[in-house]
């Protein structure tokens, strides 16, 4: 066999990365919008073979056999409850069981990417099956380049387009190309932020009604106009508040409030249940809301009665640390309160199980803050790959239906 020589190695190196220079030097010419898409379509396209090649492995399940497709594989888990929603719409009554504890039904999902899905379908009659993912994709690409004007409002051209690369990769980002509402919410809230950031609030009104009836995040959200609008009251003499603004700001906040509640309020008004949605969404916890208690609950149930409550503190005390660090300050008074009211929802509110890692997509602004901690190519390298990698793990371990010994699985 002949080896190579030292200078030829080299010789290949050198040419390789002057090809690579050249490559980056070709894409950073692109306009701004064509440097986003190329990366979130080519993170969308890995996600796709992760998708493909973990269908292989998948044993048959509730809803398809031995090695799905991967359009199959893509409906699986809450995208069947979207398309129930998207083929029948809603009951006119909770179910109930004989105790009278509410079943799991389509009133734990929100109706506007179902009904979009719909009225779509109406207009081509191309289905669910190719309209749903269609519709999930072309959202999270327009969600990417929302994400990116909003981080160039904080940061500069390449800070940006890291963070919009982290939320491209981030592990539970396939969840942005199936059936699920996660995308559509994503970009409906990038332009809520994006709009209170510009602080045009009467145009922030309509995203944020169509937010509330995408995903649960109008509680937070309408959390975080209030606070900012107490904030600008305590500081209007300093910094200034006029009053046409403050009346702006108000009305966002009034909009945001009665939006957070308007899901509910339909829930009630079609079943004629006061606690239709409430009781609908305890059906999925076993038991009924205690506020913070089953986060207490599962850090006992992990390590213990005495290292639980340790480990809680120690988390919330990490949480705290990071969310008021330099990085997570630079994104803004209005950044760091949504991600802070965000937190502390899902403390009070959630049950903590394994999809709690897909809720966390809300966070994005804080892939920015990510990309702020170290300007070296080779760490904001190594944490796209770790995302990378990452989302290797949650499609094997978490969308791969397994069922368990004891019964039961654990859903992403």
């Amino acid at each position: 066999m002949q080896e190579t020589s030292p200078d030829t190695t080299g010789r290949v190196h050198a040419r390789l990365r002057t090809a690579a220079r050249r490559s980056a030097a070709v894409f950073f010419r692109w306009p701004w919008y064509l440097q986003v898409l190329a990366l979130w379509v080519g993170a969308r396209l890995f996600s796709l073979a992760v998708l493909a090649a973990v269908a292989r492995f998948q044993p048959a399940g509730p809803w398809w056999g031995p090695s799905p497709s991967y359009w199959q594989f893509i409906n699986i888990w809450d995208a069947e409850w979207y398309s129930r929603i998207y083929e029948t719409g809603y009951p006119d009554t909770v179910p109930r069981d004989d105790a009278g504890n509410a079943l799991e039904n389509e009133w734990a999902f929100y109706a506007l990417f179902p009904l979009l899905v719909r009225g779509l379908d109406a207009v081509t009659g191309l289905g669910w099956n190719l309209l749903a993912p269609i519709v999930a994709m072309a959202a999270g690409t327009a969600a990417a380049l929302v994400i990116y004007r909003l981080f160039r409002l904080r940061a500069s051209h390449g800070s940006a387009l890291w963070g919009v690369l982290f939320v491209a990769v981030f592990p539970v980002s396939p969840i942005l190309q199936i059936p699920y509402a996660e995308a559509l919410n994503l970009l409906l809230l990038a332009g809520a932020l994006y709009l209170l950031l510009e602080r045009r609030y009467l145009t922030a009104i309509p995203v944020v009604l169509l937010m509330c009836l995408s995903r649960p995040v109008g509680v937070p959200f309408a959390l975080t106009v209030g606070l900012i609008l107490l904030i600008r009251l305590a500081r209007r003499r300093r910094a200034g508040f006029p009053a046409p603004e403050a009346w702006r700001l108000t009305a966002l906040a009034a909009a945001a409030g009665a939006a957070a509640l308007a899901w509910p309020a339909l829930a009630w008004a079609a079943t004629g249940d006061l606690r239709a949605y409430t009781d609908t969404e305890s059906a999925w916890r076993f038991g009924d809301l205690v506020p913070f208690m089953p986060w207490l609950t599962m850090a006992r149930n992990l390590v213990g009665p005495v290292f639980g409550p340790v480990l809680l503190a120690a988390l919330l005390l990490a949480v705290t640390l990071y969310l008021t660090s330099p990085p997570v300050r630079r994104l803004g008074l209005e950044l760091q309160l949504w991600c802070a009211a965000y937190l502390l929802y899902l403390l009070v509110f959630l049950n903590p199980q394994t999809s709690t890692f897909r809720l966390l997509l809300p966070l994005f602004p804080l892939a920015l803050s990510t990309a702020w901690l170290s300007r070296s190519r080779a760490y904001r390298g190594t944490v796209a790959l770790t995302f990378a990698v990452l989302q290797i793990v949650w499609v094997a371990w978490l969308w791969r239906w397994t069922p368990l010994p004891a019964g039961g699985d654990y859903p992403p």
